[in-house]
């Protein structure tokens, strides 16, 4: 499937199964030998990141846990801008490394409001981790310490991503054809 129709818009393909698990398992040994040794909490944040933080986090052999939040700014094929925190924080995040997995960074917004929170809940550490990275939308000054994949700011879906719910249920990665 080289190109695929979701509701009204095209996509094509942008990086495939085998090179997004390529880059997962690249990532996870990365963050294995970082982090060796830490109490280590992960936070995936969803929707988005639900399959690559269970892909990274089955590759982890690390002291750790996994959790989950849900943060929303997206309205079609643009961010909003506006953070809304859909489910909350529960767990004791004192004196923890925190390791934020997200599927995508663009505007950094998201990162800004996750990082107050951590902040103030009193994690001992932050380390963000993205399957993919918008250089060219990015607002903040945030440090991104693991990066799949730098892309353009184009609109993606699949591997998690969506388009209005749909597409989050690809294997592949696919962009929006203008």
């Amino acid at each position: 499937m080289h190109e695929i129709e979701i509701l009204d818009r095209r996509f094509s393909v942008y990086l495939t199964e085998e090179e997004i698990q390529g880059r997962i398992t690249a990532l996870a040994e990365k963050i294995n030998d970082d982090l060796k040794g830490r109490d280590v909490l992960f936070f995936g944040i969803l929707n988005g990141a639900f399959l690559f933080a269970a892909d990274l986090f089955r590759q982890t052999t690390l002291n750790a846990q996994i959790s989950f939040i849900k943060l929303a700014s997206y309205d079609g094929t643009t961010s909003s801008g506006k953070i809304k925190e859909l489910i909350g924080w529960n767990e004791d995040i004192t004196g923890k490394t925190v390791v934020v997995l997200e599927d995508i960074v663009d505007t950094g917004s998201t990162l800004e409001r996750i990082i107050g929170e951590l902040t103030l809940r009193k994690a001992v550490e932050v380390r963000i981790c993205t399957l993919l990275f918008k250089p060219e939308a990015y607002l903040k000054d945030i440090p991104i310490d693991y990066i799949g994949f730098e892309i353009p700011n184009s609109f993606v879906v699949g591997y998690g991503l969506d388009y209005d719910g749909y597409g989050r249920n690809l294997n592949a990665i696919y962009k929006l054809i203008k």
